[in-house]
């Protein structure tokens, strides 16, 4: 069996985290609950200054901070942006991130920010879009990469590849990492009628170097990935099944609106970090 991705790259499994988000930018810092780590969503710090530059600085001081992007637009027909990309790394050294990260989509058309993650086709020429990409980025950074697999409510047209042979051929092709949001697999499995353990089972799981989980909205036709609920039982579930099978790897508990408390988060993060106890145990 190859080397994981994170073994070639001399990456650890950091523990369970949670994300810095506005509402936190006082509290956290001064916590004096378990915490192993912090991510960031990059595009809220790539102009520092006042209150988010001292919770960044603050919490850089305590734990690693992963920045997670949502507008490289790694999946997009406009050229990378250029100065994005240059603020990004800049980011990326300054908190002197082991590796980020950025979701497998496309989020700008035309030089036009859509506000969303939108999902690519299936396809190999998706795969041949997205693969130099992908380098281009890591090469200018300098740092591992991971790419999401986002949730989607349509499938676009003209798809030749199942899901998860898309994912897999981008990475390996890529040759970067995975980050793989179990919540994510879940309600697309739920919405379009596959079996979530079987789709994890199919994916390049050496190259799963984080995961994600968080909470969603069930509506009577469809689950919407909210990131606005505690984790329900069954992405709990699926997550003890992937767990035992990629090993312990760094988790974050993802809660982006209607956002609860600072220690409802952690006790969100606590019960993962329980589960990846259990499985360094086993």
């Amino acid at each position: 069996m190859p080397a994981s991705y994170a073994h070639r790259h001399g990456l650890r499994a950091l523990g369970a985290g949670i994300g810095l988000r506005r509402d936190f930018y006082e509290a956290l810092p001064r916590t004096e609950r378990a915490l192993d780590w912090v991510e960031i969503i990059p595009e809220n710090f790539l102009t520092l200054g006042g209150r988010t530059q001292r919770a960044l600085d603050a919490c850089r001081e305590r734990w690693s901070v992963l920045p997670h992007g949502v507008g490289l637009n790694i999946g997009g027909p406009d050229a990378l942006d250029e100065d994005y990309v240059s603020r990004l790394s800049a980011l990326v050294r300054r908190v002197d991130a082991p590796f980020f990260s950025d979701h497998l989509c496309y989020s700008r058309l035309g030089g036009v920010h859509l506000h969303d993650l939108l999902p690519l086709p299936f396809t190999e020429a998706a795969v041949e879009h997205v693969v130099p990409r992908v380098r281009e980025v890591m090469a200018r950074v300098g740092r591992p990469f991971l790419l999401e697999n986002p949730s989607y409510y349509a499938k676009m047209p003209g798809g030749t590849l199942a899901e998860a042979d898309f994912l897999r051929h981008v990475v390996e092709q890529a040759d970067c990492g995975l980050l793989l949001d179990v919540n994510n697999v879940y309600v697309n499995a739920m919405n379009h009628g596959y079996d979530a353990r079987a789709f994890v089972d199919a994916l390049p799981l050496e190259r799963v170097v984080q995961i994600h989980l968080a909470g969603h909205e069930v509506r009577p036709d469809v689950l919407i990935d909210t990131h606005g609920a505690s984790v329900c039982d069954e992405v709990w579930a699926l997550y003890r099944y992937t767990i035992a099978r990629t090993g312990a790897v760094s988790t974050l508990i993802e809660w982006d609106q209607d956002i609860p408390s600072l220690d409802a988060v952690l006790d969100e993060a606590d019960r993962a970090r329980g589960v990846l106890r259990e499985e360094l145990r086993r």
